[in-house]
């Protein structure tokens, strides 16, 4: 048993997550029918980060801006020309989830939209099963562009609800109300073949009564997949100079944990398990795109501020990172042929530290034979075993059939597991 390991409360961080037709250069890499996962060695994830919102929330750290105006064939011709750079770097993969991330997606021209899809397929083959990803604010008018956006070859929703009270919605700086976000969740349910939304807890004043009657509204939509994040305080938004000011505080943190707790209950009896640490989802409706992060698999990212991660054919890796600042983006895509500011080689020991920090959010675990190829070494040799045996002891982890999970009462920590066992 880890000494005080027990009491502590989650401290969970988000990640923060139509069919195109396939181009002719690359639409028989692989068989039509030849299965390719999310995470697998062949299969690529691409993210899309489109910057601008219409107001900053005030618990946001994202890289999000706001603009009086923004330029959006400027803005398309940039993206799609970053499709063709990233393919370049990924020849030869098959694309199994493209997620339009942000700032607010939803303000994104749907022509912007349509074009990058189709620039991507160009650029890969697409898997069968493909998903597209947008995210969208449930205010009426972005709502109202959602068929819009089903047309142009998206097929799955991420609504940011993040709250069903308008005490708290205001609280939060969201600009919708309480009904035009479930009047946002119908219009997407009908639109799209797949839907999820995300709610924040763990606001101030918050009980685990009121949350459940919360989380009961949502469920009685029937949805597929929530998103269910703890509020956090990062550093530079305005919520953090609040706290910092005394303004208010979050809730104690027994009733954090007793949040957690009765979030997990109440997903996992209604049929959504949690199949990520903040992530619930019915069997075969989890997010392929975010199964990509979380497994450790390959994926490119264009639009200010994206990362990526991708792997090479001589086994080494590299991660890339575009400049955050709009504007400075938007000029090197113009001027250099490309966004990327910084390149950074992965050495095996911070792919294996990546791996794991990674795969132990989700609840299937890692296959230690993940583990065991990017370190180059037996398990043994790359994870003390005093620490893991500690571990898998006091009840936090298992190694079972090739498999290293966190268990629900290691997840619930997994912050503080993870230093132990990485340290």
């Amino acid at each position: 048993m880890i000494p005080g390991l027990a009491h502590l409360t989650p401290a969970l961080s988000p990640l923060k997550g139509g069919e195109g037709e396939r181009g002719a250069s690359s639409a028989r890499v692989r068989g039509a029918g030849d299965e390719v996962a999310a995470g697998d060695p062949a299969a690529l994830a691409l993210y899309v980060h489109w910057p601008f919102c219409k107001s900053k929330c005030p618990y946001c750290d994202f890289n999000s801006h706001v603009r009086d105006s923004v330029e959006h064939e400027t803005w398309a011709r940039a993206l799609v020309a970053e499709v063709g750079r990233v393919a370049a770097q990924a020849p030869g993969k098959v694309l199994t989830s493209i997620f339009f991330g942000g700032g607010t997606p939803s303000l994104m021209a749907t022509a912007t939209v349509e074009a990058v899809i189709g620039a991507a397929a160009k650029a890969w083959a697409f898997a069968p099963d493909i998903e597209i990803t947008l995210e969208a604010n449930p205010t009426s008018v972005e709502a109202g562009k959602l068929r819009d956006f089903a047309l142009a070859g998206v097929n799955r929703a991420s609504l940011g609800v993040q709250s069903l009270q308008e005490g708290d919605l205001r609280f939060l700086g969201r600009q919708h109300s309480a009904a035009e976000a479930l009047a946002a969740v119908e219009v997407a349910r009908k639109t799209f073949p797949r839907v999820s939304f995300d709610l924040i807890y763990a606001r101030p004043g918050q009980t685990v009564d009121a949350w459940l009657a919360e989380l009961a509204q949502a469920l009685a939509f029937g949805p597929d997949h929530l998103s269910v994040y703890q509020l956090t305080i990062e550093e530079g938004t305005a919520f953090h100079a609040a706290v910092r000011r005394g303004d208010w505080s979050l809730p104690e943190e027994d009733i954090q944990a007793a949040l957690y707790e009765a979030t997990q209950d109440a997903l996992t009896a209604a049929g959504l398990p949690a199949y990520e640490v903040s992530n619930h989802a019915r069997p075969g409706d989890e997010s392929r795109h975010n199964l990509t992060y979380w497994r450790y698999g390959d994926y490119a990212g264009i639009g200010p501020g994206a990362h990526g991660r991708l792997s090479r054919a001589d086994g080494t890796a590299i991660a890339t990172a575009a400049f955050r600042k709009p504007e400075t983006w938007l000029d090197h895509v113009a001027t250099a042929g490309d966004g990327t500011e910084t390149v950074q080689a992965l050495d095996a020991a911070t792919r294996l530290d990546e791996a794991v920090m990674m795969g132990l959010r989700l609840s299937e675990g890692v296959p230690v034979a993940r583990l065991e190829r990017i370190g180059g070494a037996a398990l043994p040799a790359l994870i003390e075993p005093r620490r893991l045996d500690r571990l898998v002891t006091g009840g936090f982890l298992t190694l079972e059939n090739g498999t290293l999970s966190a268990t629900a009462r290691g997840r619930a920590v997994l912050n503080t597991l993870l230093g132990e066992l990485l340290a």
